[in-house]
């Protein structure tokens, strides 16, 4: 009887408060807050939406290039709808500044393509890559060695395999230090008129001494003076190797002084840029000026392979520059 009573009372309350008008009211406030809330955040995702092709950049395939041969890609630029709404909800309006950007890969890659000689990376990708060939100059490592560690970067080493047998201390040394290795040849023949059992001779017995000596098996080869023919490239990839030139010289063997160095090599730097050098006493003076005079220019500096890398360089979180200056390129 008494769960009857307790029963009406809640109904008689129930229907009071359906019929009063300050409940109707707010109730009324709450209907038409959720209906106006669901209107901004349908309108701030429609304009998120509109205008997420002012910042997405398409990603560049890989190619075979008729001047650069083998060209690798470069991602490009997607707006992440459901994340940019995320980081604009409270302000409840459009603020470029939290637009979430993520990159997106390229459809043909670099090991997509036939074997061809590498010469650069990406020209839209603000990087540079250190080439050191090392067949002799063991007096000069040690101080380029420090000038890299000096500026926290990492150059390819790339090793001559009769070297490496002569100096493991050294080249297990480079190693240590971070640094990638490359293949450079056994004995640094003149590949372009090696045969092809000579050719494959001297690439697999120095990944050989390589792996042997620092337990590394390289991923690039570097015909030693740049000499090479089609066939040599074809066997390098045969053994997994992409096959390195470079695009900028220091012609360092010349024993060139520190300033005319610098000139050669800053008055033609450019994206992507591979550059060639070799411990020498020229090289070795120059490094430091050099790292200091590129990054100066906006350019960083890393190994061949993140050069070459599709991965795109971010200015900042969102690299909202790369895509508002997306029309100039």
């Amino acid at each position: 009887m008494k769960r009857w009573i307790y029963f009406g009372m809640l109904m008689v309350i129930a229907i009071m408060l359906v019929n009063n008008p300050l409940t109707n009211r707010y109730v009324l406030s709450i209907k038409t807050e959720s209906i106006q809330v669901a209107k901004i955040d349908h309108s701030l995702k429609s304009e998120i939406t509109s205008r997420a092709k002012d910042f997405e950049i398409p990603a560049n395939d890989a190619k075979i290039d008729k001047v650069w041969k083998a060209m690798p890609g470069y991602n490009g630029l997607k707006v992440n709808i459901e994340e940019s709404y995320k980081n604009m909800a409270k302000q409840k309006r459009f603020d470029e500044q939290k637009v979430v950007l993520e990159q997106v890969s390229p459809k043909i890659h670099l090991n997509d393509l036939p074997p061809s000689p590498i010469y650069r990376g990406h020209p839209e990708k603000p990087m540079v890559g250190f080439i050191i060939n090392v067949a002799w100059g063991n007096e000069y490592i040690s101080s380029m060695l420090e000038t890299l560690k000096k500026y926290n970067l990492h150059a390819t080493f790339f090793l001559e395999g009769r070297w490496v047998q002569k100096n493991p201390d050294i080249a297990q040394m480079i190693v240590a230090a971070g640094h990638e290795i490359g293949n450079h040849s056994y004995t640094h023949p003149d590949m372009k008129i090696l045969s092809a059992s000579r050719t494959r001779e001297e690439i697999i017995q120095t990944n050989k001494v390589i792996k042997a000596t620092t337990g590394i098996t390289p991923k690039w080869f570097g015909p030693p003076s740049g000499s090479f023919r089609d066939e040599t490239v074809k066997i390098a990839a045969e053994s997994g190797m992409g096959t390195i030139l470079w695009s900028v010289d220091t012609i360092d063997w010349q024993k060139p002084s520190v300033d005319i160095l610098l000139n050669r090599v800053l008055g033609k730097v450019h994206n992507g840029a591979l550059i060639l050098m070799h411990p020498t006493e020229s090289t070795s003076k120059s490094l430091d000026t050099l790292i200091r005079s590129i990054k100066e220019k906006n350019l960083q500096i890393g190994t061949v392979s993140e050069v070459l890398d599709e991965k795109r360089m971010m200015k900042n979180n969102l690299n909202l520059g790369d895509a508002k200056n997306k029309s100039t390129r």
